[in-house]
């Protein structure tokens, strides 16, 4: 079994050039670190291919625009740097984490132009996120805290900071016996799970929050786009609780969760059904494809 996650043997890309992976360090007073100034991707590799892999890099630097924080790399440096890091460690089937942020430099208040943006990539193997909840349906908690509005956050971008109720509902769903945590938007909508996208089907439609005040995730466009070609009626909007008890199966989509079957949230169990099953199984051969 792996080590922590500051002490393994392996290679990250760092700035431009790999370090040995006990040496890719940061020093105490980097601007993220205090000011939540990064931006990251999650992406799964698979048998040495990168799944949208262009789209990841792109929305890395979407988001670092939004952050007021460009980043100072193409696409194609992104991308070449992410080949570097599979090849150094030898991975073929993996997690990519390409994290993007403001480092140490002349500014440590609130404003920091004068700081570097920095870069890096780095890959380690990583199995299924939600365990045997993968197959037999995962279990989610409602979080207490609601996904903000998009008047306050950056909502299309995939940033640090806009994970920490992500962790505190993850945490609280846990301790409750549950993999995860439904967030309800600040409206009192369905929103998504702490790290995923979610879809409900009922009388063979499926349904699926507006992403208006959530991140619309790759994979959930992916899913989207299946679905759409399967000829399955794909509806798009906003859901309430309350509807909850109406849905017969429910999947959650993410890099890291892939396609990930639920069966219960909150006091409303599901089926994992031959819809969710089907997509489940499509998905994993079109990553491999």
């Amino acid at each position: 079994m792996a080590g922590a996650y500051d002490n393994r043997d392996g290679q990250i890309w760092m700035d431009g050039e790999l370090v040995p992976w006990r040496d890719a360090n940061v020093h105490i007073l980097t601007h993220a670190l205090h000011y939540a100034s990064s931006v990251f991707e999650g992406e799964r590799c698979y048998s040495g291919k990168i799944f949208k892999s262009r789209e990841h890099s792109e929305r890395l630097l979407e988001s670092g625009r939004l952050l007021d924080m460009p980043i100072p790399y193409s696409v194609d440096q992104i991308e070449a740097a992410k080949t570097a890091v599979l090849e150094a460690n030898n991975l073929t089937d993996a997690y990519v984490r390409a994290v993007a942020w403001r480092g140490a430099g002349p500014d440590m208040g609130v404003a920091a132009r004068r700081n570097p943006v920095r870069l890096a990539v780095a890959a380690w193997e990583w199995g299924a996120y939600y365990g045997d909840a993968k197959w037999q349906g995962a279990k989610l908690d409602i979080a207490k805290w609601r996904r903000p509005s998009p008047e306050t956050i950056p909502t299309s971008a995939k940033a640090a900071g806009l994970y920490m109720i992500c962790t505190m509902s993850k945490h609280a769903a846990e301790e409750k016996g549950c993999s995860d945590a439904l967030f309800y938007d600040y409206r009192g909508y369905v929103a998504e799970a702490t790290g995923a996208n979610v879809f409900f089907v009922k009388d063979g439609e499926v349904h699926t929050p507006i992403p208006d005040a959530i991140l619309n995730g790759i994979t959930r466009q992916t899913v989207i786009t299946m679905l759409r070609d399967m000829g399955i009626v794909v509806h798009e909007r906003h859901i309430m609780p309350e509807e909850l008890a109406d849905f017969s199966e429910c999947w959650l989509t993410g890099t890291a969760a892939e396609v990930t079957p639920v069966g219960q949230i909150g006091e409303h169990h599901f089926q994992v059904g031959q819809m969710t099953r089907k997509v489940a199984e499509s998905y994993e051969t079109l990553v491999r494809s």
